[in-house]
């Protein structure tokens, strides 16, 4: 007897211990209006830190630029520099965007197949949706891998200031009135000329050109390779 009276006890407190979960239509609705407020806030925040990174990384070349091609006496290894720290900055972008492209997936969910079926009914829809963002809820995953953010963003804005930078970079080497020796011809004579002036410490100009003719083809190859079809979170044409 009594140890029916502490099983019913303990099955007590295990209903208890659950939470408390909406059970009528307008408790629901008001659940989802505030988890929607909730999504929404996290997305707009992840979205913020990606535009600081970009403000960044056009600060970045904003400065480098005036440094570079202001004084024939700059280095134009400064250029270079550039290209690193704004391929720095692309790095934590697309890890920034990761965590963005999930909430953003959610918040579409329940845009797409919520609220747009309250405004506007279509025949056939499903209700899957909130099975789908139930499973993100409780595993929590990426929807894009690293590469595939790279690529999102590097060819959205990144790729515009590698093109700023590179054309920078070859006025730099191939003006005589940006070298330190202020010759009064406005381009270089020969192809010579332009080799040595690309000369970064003891690494040959012909070396340096190669290396930065190799990043840029390699940039422009993972810039132009097509997209990946985003099924159920690719529907409209506004993309970040």
């Amino acid at each position: 007897m009594k140890m029916e009276e502490d099983r019913t006890s303990l099955v007590r407190e295990g209903e208890d211990a659950r939470p408390l979960l909406p059970s009528t239509p307008s408790e629901v609705t008001n659940t989802l209006i505030h988890y929607y407020r909730g999504e929404l806030g996290r997305m707009t925040s992840w979205r913020d830190r990606i535009d600081r990174t970009s403000n960044w990384a056009i600060t970045v070349v904003a400065a480098l630029l005036s440094v570079s091609l202001s004084t024939p006496t700059s280095h134009h290894g400064v250029l270079l520099f550039g290209m690193m720290l704004v391929t720095l900055l692309l790095m934590i972008e697309a890890r920034r965007y990761r965590f963005f492209d999930i909430y953003r997936a959610r918040i579409r969910q329940i845009e797409r197949c919520y609220f747009a079926e309250i405004l506007a009914p279509e025949a056939g829809a499903g209700g899957e949706w909130a099975m789908v963002v139930a499973r993100s809820l409780r595993k929590p995953r990426f929807l894009l891998s690293y590469q595939e953010a790279m690529h999102r963003r590097l060819k959205r804005n990144y790729g515009w200031m590698y093109f700023i930078l590179l054309l920078a970079w070859c006025l730099k080497i191939s003006t005589p009135k940006l070298q330190t020796e202020g010759m009064p011809a406005l381009q270089a004579q020969s192809w010579a000329y332009v080799i040595d002036n690309a000369v970064l410490g003891p690494v040959p100009g012909l070396a340096v050109i190669a290396i930065v003719v190799a990043f840029y083809l390699g940039m422009l190859g993972f810039a132009l390779r097509p997209d990946r079809d985003e099924g159920e979170f690719g529907h409209g044409e506004a993309h970040v």
